[in-house]
């Protein structure tokens, strides 16, 4: 950074620290690593903390209920961080505020970009919300009158060129990345593995298959519901020497009868304070997801801590196989029994290229954001 770049306002509508669900951690790794290359101020929710050695400074004006995406005072709150920091550029975080940014564009002369996570009106039409035909006619609105506009997968990308009328020109793929540049050492992994069979009882011949998602967001525990009524009777019929761990918080209570399974080869952890045990010492990461939209972070992220991994056509957008080798196998939407004879060709043995932490790493992300930025002003 030198002393002409101008500084951003990045708003966030809802908490990221501390980061743990995979929304958290793509925007608060996002900006941690844009931080090495631009001035970030983030505008955030009241109950936000910005940790001392983050590297931007955090104006915790929006609030916590509603209103921080309705807000009238929000105008002038954020006109005058814009003034007080010398801001040029405002992302926002979602489309959801940008009627907000719109506005203080028009006033101020703001370059505003949206950082879009998914298709907002597709996931809401995969997840049933009755409302997604509104968000459809918002959600272009708002990536029409923006400057520019990131995408988490060239897929997404392509359909809002599309689908909003929207000039390439004007958009980027930034996706969600990883902190590894280098696969982790095999003795990371050894040790690791220890941990979770010791912890969770598992033989040392059977396969570590794992999945892990927040159990309340609909598409992860439709994935659960594959794995316990599609995979899982598959894999017994089998008779393979494997055991599945199922980790995240939310489950509903129609299925707390989950830690029945346990003498179906399934172990339910629930909620994991440190989760990168599960990642460094597991086999195959399971990815039988079928909606959502978006890029699925845990897949990502299992990759990177060179697991294996299988997954359905839809859980697989934004991660070519031609970055990832045999490391990851790809399955059609809902064929269960070639997903299952499909873990067989999983290969355990190659690392995850360095492809793919060239294409995930978070700071080359940062470094063509910040590029797309900077052009902007």
């Amino acid at each position: 950074m030198d002393a002409t770049t101008k500084p951003v306002i990045a708003i966030t509508p809802y908490r990221i620290f501390p980061a743990k669900m995979g929304g958290q951690k793509g925007i608060a790794l996002f900006y941690q690593y844009l931080g090495n290359y631009l001035p970030v101020n983030l505008v955030c929710p009241s109950d936000t903390i910005v940790p001392d050695d983050f590297p931007a400074k955090g104006f915790p004006i929006l609030g916590t209920g509603i209103s921080r995406y309705t807000h009238p005072r929000l105008i002038k709150r954020i006109s005058n961080i814009i003034k007080q920091t010398g801001a040029k550029t405002i992302i926002i975080e979602h489309p959801y505020l940008g009627w907000l940014a719109n506005i203080l564009k028009k006033r101020l002369g703001v370059t505003v970009i949206v950082h879009s996570h998914n298709i907002e009106h597709l996931r809401f039409k995969s997840t049933g919300k009755w409302w997604w035909r509104i968000m459809r006619y918002y959600e272009k609105w708002v990536h029409e009158r923006a400057d520019f506009n990131f995408f988490v997968t060239d897929e997404d990308k392509s359909f809002a060129i599309s689908n909003f009328k929207l000039q390439p020109s004007r958009c980027a793929t930034i996706t969600y990345g990883v902190e590894r540049t280098i696969p982790p050492k095999e003795e990371e992994r050894k040790i690791a593995a220890e941990f979770i069979r010791d912890r969770h009882h598992i033989p040392t011949h059977h396969l570590v298959l794992f999945f892990n998602g927040t159990l309340g967001y609909k598409p992860n525990l439709d994935a659960v519901g594959y794995i316990l009524k599609e995979i899982n009777p598959r894999l017994l019929n089998q008779k393979k020497a494997y055991t599945i761990i199922i980790c995240g918080k939310g489950l509903p209570s129609e299925m707390n009868n989950l830690n029945e399974y346990s003498n179906k080869n399934i172990v339910y952890a629930g909620y994991v304070d440190d989760i990168e045990p599960y990642f460094l010492g597991a086999d195959i990461f399971l990815n039988p997801l079928t909606d959502g939209g978006g890029i699925k972070t845990k897949l990502v992220e299992a990759l990177g801590y060179n697991l294996g991994a299988i997954s359905t056509k839809s859980g697989a957008i934004g991660v070519s196989t031609d970055i990832t080798a045999h490391k990851m196998v790809v399955i059609d939407d809902k064929d269960w029994s070639t997903f299952v004879s499909g873990l067989d060709y999983v290969n355990l043995t190659e690392k995850t290229p360095l492809a793919f932490f060239n294409h995930f790493y978070w700071g080359n992300i940062a470094k063509k954001a910040a590029r797309c930025i900077t052009e902007q002003v």
